[in-house]
C-alpha cells in the first residue's frame, strides 16, 4: 500500500505531468488539424491562417508543443484556458445549451484542465522543472 506521503511527494508530480502531457498531445491534434490538415479528413480541416480558426490553430499548435515539453507552463495554460472558454461560447454554445448536444464538452474540459495546470504548474518531467533546478 502506498502511504499518503509517497503519494503526495512522489506520485502527484508524476501524475500531474502525465495529465499535462496527454492533454497537450490531444490539444496539439486540434491545432494540427487547423494548421496542417493532419490527421487527414478530420474536421474542420486546414484553415486560412489569417482566419479566426487559423489563428486558433496556431495558438493550439504552439501552445500544445509548449505544454507538451513543459515550457512556460503556467502562462501558456492560462492563455489556452481562455482560448477554450472563448471557443466554447463563440462556436459551441450558440448551437445548443447542453454540451453533449453542442459538441463543446472537450472545450470545457480543456479549459478547466488548463486552468488547473496554470495553478498547479507542470509537474515532473518538464523544461520548467529543469530551469528551476538550475537556478536554485
Amino acid at each position: 500500500m502506498i502511504d499518503d506521503r509517497t503519494l503526495s511527494n512522489v506520485w502527484a508530480p508524476r501524475l500531474l505531468a502525465a495529465l499535462r502531457i496527454m492533454s497537450a498531445l490531444l490539444f496539439l491534434e486540434h491545432g494540427l488539424v487547423k494548421v496542417f490538415g493532419f490527421p487527414p479528413e478530420a474536421a474542420p480541416g486546414p484553415q486560412a491562417l489569417t482566419s479566426l480558426f487559423g489563428i486558433a490553430g496556431l495558438i493550439e499548435t504552439v501552445g500544445g508543443v509548449l505544454l507538451l515539453i513543459g515550457l512556460f507552463t503556467r502562462p501558456v495554460a492560462f492563455l489556452l484556458a481562455g482560448e477554450m472558454a472563448v471557443g466554447y461560447f463563440m462556436v459551441h454554445a450558440p448551437d445548443a445549451f447542453f454540451p453533449a448536444i453542442n459538441g463543446g464538452d472537450a472545450a470545457i474540459l480543456f479549459c478547466f484542465v488548463f486552468l488547473y495546470l496554470a495553478a498547479a504548474g507542470p509537474g515532473a518531467w518538464s523544461v520548467d522543472e529543469l530551469r528551476q533546478s538550475r537556478s536554485d
